[in-house]
């Protein structure tokens, strides 16, 4: 966000602190919107969703973009028997920052007998940019929680590969006021060389994270496994269960492959363990 400091057309970058939070309840046989703030840049629409579907909420950043010392947090809040999915419009932007940082926090709260999914679109780092990025699970007995992250290195249209700068992206997901699952992603020196090596990212362009925490997520490990099985050697994928968490991830080094096979799993997931059907928001074919 930029706003002009003289004549001269100088500008000076404005750093925006950006916030939304959204309720939901279940009242008169559905889910409903219970509580909504939201602060500029962060804006929050409600498709019009079937009513035999989750009720949709779509995260907007008006800014069109992400500088350094912004700041952008959301908190998505689920009460029981509610069932959501929120997604963002468009693909997240972070621009190349002299030195500040931007940093963004996301936090889910599912109460028992919910689902709730988050489902954004990519997150493109451009090269130099400097990104600290924060999501918190905290889901009851009983809840049903889906939630992912697509992250791009660089603008890759333009040739730019995310070679400088500071990425740290960090999961942690509780359980009655308990952490049973944490990871965190830190690229800062020599991010080529981490980017580059065979044992690291071995030229990878994108990468993906999902989760999924219910009540017994064993039973749907090998049926995971089966829907992310992909082939080719432009793109990994894996599936594995850490301390009653899925976690699924994906390495590729097309970016569009890695987005069409992010979607495809998680379509055909949420089939399997919501009894949702198997597609996703239209913003997503745009």
């Amino acid at each position: 966000m930029y706003a002009n400091t003289s004549r001269s057309e100088s500008v000076q970058a404005i750093e925006v602190h950006g916030r939304a939070e959204i309720g939901f309840a279940h009242r008169d046989g559905a889910t409903r919107l219970a509580h909504l703030y939201q602060h500029d840049p962060v804006r929050v629409l409600f498709p019009n969703t079937p009513p035999d579907e989750s009720l949709e909420a779509t995260v907007i950043t008006t800014s069109g973009g992400l500088v350094g010392g912004d700041e952008i947090s959301l908190e998505i809040m689920a009460e029981p028997n509610t069932s959501v999915l929120v997604s963002a419009q468009a693909a997240e932007k972070i621009y190349r920052s002299t030195g500040a940082e931007t940093k963004t926090s996301l936090t889910l709260t599912a109460q028992e007998d919910t689902w709730l999914e988050w489902l954004p679109q990519e997150t493109i780092l451009f090269d130099g940019a400097r990104l600290r990025r924060r999501i918190t699970v905290n889901a009851a007995p009983g809840a049903r929680v889906l939630a992912g992250e697509i992250l791009v290195l660089g603008r890759l249209g333009s040739g730019e590969r995310f070679s400088s700068g500071l990425l740290r992206d960090a999961w942690e997901v509780w359980l009655l006021d308990r952490p049973i699952w944490a990871d965190a992603l830190c690229l800062d020196n020599d991010i080529p060389g981490v980017l580059n090596h065979p044992a690291c990212f071995d030229g990878a362009a994108a990468l993906a994270t999902a989760i999924y925490v219910c009540r017994d997520p064993a039973a749907h490990l090998d049926t995971a496994r089966d829907m992310i099985a992909v082939e080719g050697d432009k793109l990994l994928s894996s599936v594995t269960l850490v301390n009653g968490v899925l976690v699924m991830r994906w390495l590729g080094q097309d970016a569009y492959c890695l987005r069409r096979a992010f979607a495809d799993f998680w379509q055909a997931f949420r089939h399997h363990a919501g009894e949702h059907p198997a597609k996703l928001p239209r913003l997503w074919h745009i």
